[in-house]
């Protein structure tokens, strides 16, 4: 059984690409999987927060490079898995975390940002898969860790359009693990579907109707990007021969 390499401090030592690495969960995830001993490929829109990230992981002994990425743009992303395969040479570890979340009610009617969900939340996912899944093939090894959501297992009034891309997340993910697990590719697959997490997410919401409720429960429960962060690196350090297939976490006081 393939097994990480270690560096001589006995830290994992994988190369992992993120998307929407500029803030959030993303940042968080770079800086803890750089501070394990991994390489990381940041891939976001934002270049000054990416210079700063890069810039925090370099001066605390990580290495990382990022690429200005917008997920959907298959360019984009095919892009930044070149710069991850010509720094690299390899990608063990793909996280599609880019997301959007501009809760809205159907009669207002927002179909601008139902299109904006469906492109970044279900077509930067499938785009990040085409970018690495031939690398990974090749190598008959790899990890895709993408972001869904606890409205990928419940819905509610004004969530119709994020549910469904966050449903559609784990459609394919599972789809996608299946078909791994019949070609013994060795390719692992893991949703990580988290509740409420201090995010910049509430701040796509323009449903002024909406906006309120949702600005309050994230103020009174929301958890930090941190403990999403641990998540994915439990994820990627569980044995190759075992996937966490799926994690739900929610604060501990969050009840929908």
């Amino acid at each position: 059984m393939k097994r990480a390499k270690e560096n001589g401090n006995g830290k994992k030592d994988k190369v992992i690409v993120i998307t929407g690495a500029s803030s959030g969960i993303g940042e968080a995830t770079a800086k803890l999987l750089a501070e394990q001993g991994n390489k990381v490929v940041l891939g976001a829109r934002r270049k000054e927060n990416l210079e700063r990230i890069t810039s925090d992981i370099k001066t605390s002994g990580g290495e990382a490079v990022f690429q200005i990425t917008d997920v959907t743009k298959h360019d984009d992303v095919e892009a930044l898995a070149k710069l991850a395969l010509d720094e690299f040479k390899q990608i063990d570890v793909w996280i599609n975390n880019a997301g959007l979340m501009p809760h809205s009610t159907f009669d207002k009617l927002k179909v601008n940002e139902w299109d904006q969900m469906v492109d970044v939340n279900i077509k930067g996912v499938l785009y990040g898969i085409a970018a690495a899944l031939p690398a990974m093939r090749q190598r008959k090894t790899g990890h895709f860790i993408n972001l869904s959501s606890v409205a990928g297992h419940q819905t509610h009034p004004g969530g119709g359009v994020y549910s469904g891309t966050k449903y559609a997340v784990r459609a394919i993910s599972e789809a996608l693990r299946q078909e791994e697990a019949a070609a013994k590719s060795n390719i692992r697959v893991t949703i990580i579907s988290p509740g409420a997490v201090a995010t910049e997410l509430p701040n796509t919401i323009t449903d002024e109707d909406l906006k309120g409720g949702i600005d309050q429960l994230y103020d009174s429960v929301a958890i930090s990007p941190d403990r999403v962060a641990e998540t994915i690196l439990f994820a990627i350090n569980a044995p190759e021969d075992t996937t966490m297939n799926e994690i739900l976490l929610r604060p501990t006081i969050q009840q929908p």
